[in-house]
C-alpha cells in the first residue's frame, strides 16, 4: 500500500475545486467495516486492518452475510458515509481528523483511510471495496487535503476553527436526529397501548340490553312483568285492573257473573230469571222424590 497524501507537484487533480469546496463528490462502495488502529498512519498498520476486515469478511459471507454497500461523499469538510437508499448518515470522517488514506496494490479492489474518533479519541481504519475506482476515491480524498490546506493558508487559520464549529454543529445534528427517531417510536408504543385500553371487553357489549332506533328497550312477550318492592320495604300493591271496557267480536261487553247485577239485564230477561229463581226456593223434583232447598225445612 502507498500514498499519504503525497502527490507530485506535475500530476493535476481529477476535479475541479468548485466540485469539492461548495459541493462533493459521490462514490459508491462496499464497506467492510471499521477497526481500532493503534497508530494514525503508516502502510503496515492499515495492512494489518485490512487483513483482520477480510478475515471478519469471510466469516460473515459463510454465514450467508453480504457486505453492505454505502454511499462516500467527498468534500473539502471531510468524508461522509451514507446509506444508498435512506441517505442516512453512518459516519461523518471530519478531514482535519483523517490522517491516513492509501489503497491497496495488491487488491486494486481496497483502500483505507485513518481517521480520530470524536468521542473516544481513537484512532479507526474504514476499509472499503470499490471494484473500480479505489484509486481515484484515494486520489479524490487527496484533492480535497490539498484544497483544504490552501484555504487554510488563505485564512490564516481561522477556517479550520470554523470547521471545526461547523463538525460540532453537524455531529449535534446527527445526535438530535436519532434521538428524534427514538422518541417517534417511543410515542408510536404509547399510542398503541392507549389505543388497547380504550377499547372495551369483549363480553362487555354482549352483556349491554340490545335497544331499538329511540334508544328504548323493546318489549319482549317472553320477559316476564316483574313488580319491584316499594320504598318501606313492604308488598308491592295489586296491579290496577283496566279501565277500558274490552268488547267481543259483535261489540258486546263480555259477560261476568261476578260484576253484573239485576239492572245488568232487560226487563223481560229479569222476570223469567226472578220465576226460576223462586222455582229453585220452591223444590226441585227428581224421579219422584222432593228435595227442599229451605235450609230451615230440610229433610228428604
Amino acid at each position: 500500500m502507498n500514498r499519504a497524501f503525497n502527490r507530485k507537484k506535475d500530476k493535476s487533480w481529477m476535479h475541479t475545486p468548485e466540485a469539492l469546496a461548495k459541493h462533493f463528490i459521490p462514490y459508491n462502495a462496499k464497506f467492510l467495516g471499521n477497526t481500532e488502529v493503534d497508530q494514525p498512519k503508516g502502510t503496515e498498520v492499515v495492512r494489518d486492518a485490512v487483513r483482520k476486515l477480510k478475515f471478519q469478511r469471510h466469516i460473515k459471507k459463510s454465514e450467508g452475510q453480504k457486505l453492505p454497500k454505502v454511499e462516500l461523499q467527498i468534500s473539502i469538510y471531510g468524508v461522509k458515509i451514507l446509506d444508498p437508499k435512506s441517505k442516512e448518515v453512518q459516519y461523518n470522517c471530519q478531514l482535519h481528523r483523517i490522517s491516513f488514506c492509501a489503497d491497496d496494490k495488491t487488491d486494486k479492489r481496497i483502500f483505507t483511510f485513518i481517521c480520530k474518533d470524536s468521542e473516544s479519541n481513537k484512532h479507526l481504519c474504514y476499509v472499503f471495496d470499490s471494484e473500480k475506482c479505489a484509486e481515484e476515491i484515494t486520489l479524490t480524498i487527496g484533492q480535497a487535503f490539498d484544497l483544504a490546506y490552501k484555504k487554510f493558508l488563505e485564512s490564516g487559520g481561522k477556517d479550520v476553527e470554523t470547521r471545526k464549529q461547523i463538525g460540532g454543529l453537524q455531529k449535534r445534528i446527527q445526535d438530535l436526529e436519532t434521538e428524534n427517531i427514538d422518541l417517534k417510536k417511543q410515542l408510536q408504543v404509547l399510542e398503541e397501548q392507549l389505543m388497547i385500553a380504550q377499547v372495551p371487553p369483549g363480553n362487555s357489549m354482549s352483556s349491554k340490553t340490545p335497544t331499538d332506533i329511540f334508544d328504548m328497550v323493546p318489549f319482549s312477550p317472553m320477559t316476564p312483568m316483574v313488580p319491584l318492592p316499594a320504598s318501606n320495604g313492604s308488598a308491592p300493591p295489586p296491579p290496577a285492573r283496566p279501565t277500558e271496557i274490552r268488547r267481543d267480536l259483535f261489540g258486546a261487553e263480555p259477560f261476568d257473573p261476578f260484576t253484573c247485577g239485576a239492572a245488568d239485564f232487560p226487563p223481560d230477561i229479569q222476570s223469567k230469571l226472578d220465576e226460576m229463581q223462586e222455582g229453585f226456593k220452591m223444590g226441585l223434583t227428581v224421579e219422584g222424590t222432593v228435595f227442599s232447598l229451605d235450609p230451615l225445612e230440610g229433610r228428604c
